[in-house]
């Protein structure tokens, strides 16, 4: 993630206060855990393909979710983020989220908040949930429920906002760019600031999951997402870091236009932000973060869930001893930080700070995860 407001102004309401994790250091990584793969919406873009009737079959027991989470707390993972599916639609949530709380794990939850009542939010805050991301997909009822699927559930995921807002529950918007929303992005950004949730988080489209089956029809060009990143920039120079930041996610080459646009304007914010995209190194998937599925599947991140990118599975063996598998053909790929000699991103100045842009997005592109991110305005 490039966490625009935090490179600008070097604070930021989530990314300033709570601990960085990718920055400290644990031996570990972020853990994105696909609780679940139970949903009460029908998600056009959804990476995972859940539903109501998508519970696996070999979804992990409670008793191996709890012994996941020893393993997790042993690995000296830094942040544990809860999802699905629906990650409130497993009736043992508080349990593993206590747990998880009691074992020294920070937490947060991505849901798409359309369970979350006043009663909800404050059990967050009884469990140690730190954080909710709530996923918005438009400005308006009609652009958000079209994606979601289910009428109702703009207005819903609106007050799951306001509740957490209520109960001092630190939160944020979660907003997937496509071509059929980006034009809201302005009015959404606006309804965020009057709610006064703490983050803005923009998603780009990553074709995986039912996300593949309709990148084609949704994804936005390269010149479109030029259009979002300067309506971004201009939002983060705008808004009070201390009330709301701004952040995008799986696009590493955004890093590369924040650093254009600081050294064009003369912004002395420019050399700690460039220090800080070379330290992190572009992607973060099988370096500094991991995902795993309900069935206890690992896979270098949420948007890698390919059977030949799985890297193994936490019944096997502990995800310590996986993840630490210097002999694992999966991480290793994902871990090699050099472009081939040729392809598109060779020749390009900023692969330090880019690293190839997202591996997902150029394999299904190219069958090549260092072929190049399509979104990459360089390459469109």
């Amino acid at each position: 993630m490039i966490r625009f407001t935090y490179l600008v102004h070097g604070e930021g309401p989530v990314s300033g206060t709570a601990k960085l994790a990718f920055t400290k250091e644990h031996r570990g990584p972020v853990i994105f855990w696909n609780i679940t793969s139970r949903c009460n919406l029908a998600c056009a873009h959804c990476y995972i393909r859940s539903g109501l009737g998508q519970r696996r079959k070999d979804e992990l027991t409670t008793d191996e979710a709890m012994t996941l989470i020893d393993d997790l707390a042993a690995a000296d993972v830094p942040l544990l983020l809860f999802t699905g599916g629906e990650p409130l639609m497993r009736g043992d949530f508080w349990d593993l989220a206590e747990h998880a709380r009691d074992r020294g794990i920070s937490a947060s939850l991505s849901t798409n908040g359309t369970l979350v009542t006043p009663g909800v939010a404050q059990r967050f805050q009884d469990v140690g949930i730190g954080y909710a991301g709530i996923s918005l997909d438009g400005a308006t009822a009609a652009t958000h429920d079209a994606f979601r699927g289910v009428p109702g559930s703009f207005d819903r995921s609106v007050q799951a906002l306001k509740n957490c807002i209520d109960m001092g529950i630190r939160c944020g918007v979660r907003f997937t760019v496509t071509r059929r929303n980006h034009g809201e992005l302005g009015d959404l950004i606006a309804l965020a600031q009057t709610l006064g949730v703490h983050r803005f988080c923009i998603y780009w489209l990553v074709p995986s999951g039912r996300g593949g089956d309709v990148h084609a029809d949704l994804q936005v060009a390269p010149w479109e997402m030029q259009a979002v990143l300067d309506l971004i920039y201009q939002a983060v120079l705008q808004t009070d870091p201390a009330t709301m930041e701004f952040l995008t996610v799986d696009a590493p080459q955004d890093g590369v236009y924040l650093l254009e646009r600081l050294k064009s304007d003369g912004n002395p914010a420019y050399g700690r932000a460039y220090s800080f995209l070379a330290r992190m190194g572009g992607c973060s998937a099988g370096r500094r973060v991991a995902n795993i599925d309900p069935s206890g599947n690992i896979y270098p991140c949420q948007f890698a869930q390919f059977e030949e990118f799985r890297v193994g599975n936490i019944r096997d063996r502990p995800f310590g001893t996986i993840w630490n598998d210097s002999g694992n053909a999966v991480l290793a790929a994902f871990r090699s930080g050099e472009s081939e000699p040729g392809n598109q991103c060779s020749a390009c100045g900023w692969q330090e700070i880019c690293d190839m842009g997202c591996r997902i997005r150029a394999y299904v592109q190219h069958g090549d995860l260092g072929g190049g991110d399509p979104l990459c305005s360089r390459h469109g």
